[in-house]
């Protein structure tokens, strides 16, 4: 390890999530620790890299609906890597006005975000732990660039199965909306054993075992997790089902997706 990945707390004894996504979905921002572990994965579960890909166009089509009512501020939380089609692009494309905040604690997404976003004063990156509110809410660049007091969409994409029950993943959803003011939004998907096969369960146990908490949620207990919410048609549903821009896109078996997704308003 070089003193500049000591320094950026870069670790190479295990595999990291937003590392290995990133490789899955074509990224360069992963080392050999990451490729190796995704490798394996692909090995149990071939659909892989395109079921990362399938949760990248639900997010890019959930930002979008955010867009088109009316919100202009975005916080990604647990963001990852910095990858085309992002959600300053998706949301400025609509709005070059539009602010974006991303949050994650993986030092190579923040120093790459960091470079991505160094042009565009309405997007920026906060190193923070997501698990911890205040750090995220209360950091200078987040109050500096979004106002509470106005909506802002939230997005938890492929995080919240990595909060199990013990770290009360529902408590740590409902200090965001708190802070939320109404007509805010949640986009959120997780991982789902609903529908699924062994391989899944079988690809979950690596995470669990490469030291990677992994809760796959059913509906009910996703509908448990965002109360004080009210989620928009069409519901919790497998990804490529939640507002497809064709139709075709779903496909005969849109639970191979093995996430699920929804958009949830605070009122």
């Amino acid at each position: 390890m070089t003193d500049e990945h000591a320094k950026r707390g870069i670790d190479f004894d295990k595999p990291n999530a937003a590392r290995v996504y990133d490789y899955l979905i074509g990224g360069q921002l992963n080392y050999a620790i990451d490729r190796m572990f995704a490798e394996k994965i692909l090995a149990v579960r071939p659909e892989s890299r395109e079921l990362a890909l399938l949760n990248r166009r639900w997010l890019r089509r959930a930002v979008r609906f955010g867009a088109e009512q009316g919100i202009r501020q975005f916080l990604d939380i647990g963001s990852g890597m910095p990858t085309v089609g992002h959600v300053h692009e998706v949301v400025q494309a609509i709005d070059p006005a539009s602010r974006v905040v991303y949050v994650d604690n993986e030092p190579v997404a923040v120093a790459h975000s960091e470079i991505v976003l160094k042009d565009n004063d309405n997007a920026v990156m906060v190193q923070a732990d997501a698990e911890v509110p205040a750090d995220v809410l209360e950091h200078p660049t987040t109050e500096r660039l979004l106002d509470f007091s106005r909506p802002v969409m939230v997005i938890m994409a492929a995080f919240i199965h990595f909060v199990p029950d013990s770290r009360d993943p529902a408590g740590l959803i409902a200090a965001y909306r708190d802070v939320l003011a109404p007509g805010s939004y949640l986009a959120l998907s997780s991982g789902t054993f609903e529908g699924q096969g062994e391989e899944v369960r079988r690809a979950a146990e690596m995470y669990q075992k490469s030291g990677t908490d992994v809760v796959a949620r059913s509906k009910d207990e996703l509908r448990a997790l965002v109360g004080g919410f009210e989620i928009v048609p069409p519901g919790i549903v497998f990804t490529p089902e939640w507002r497809p821009d064709d139709p075709a896109e779903v496909g005969d078996h849109p639970e191979l997706a093995s996430q699920l997704a929804l958009v949830a308003r605070k009122n």
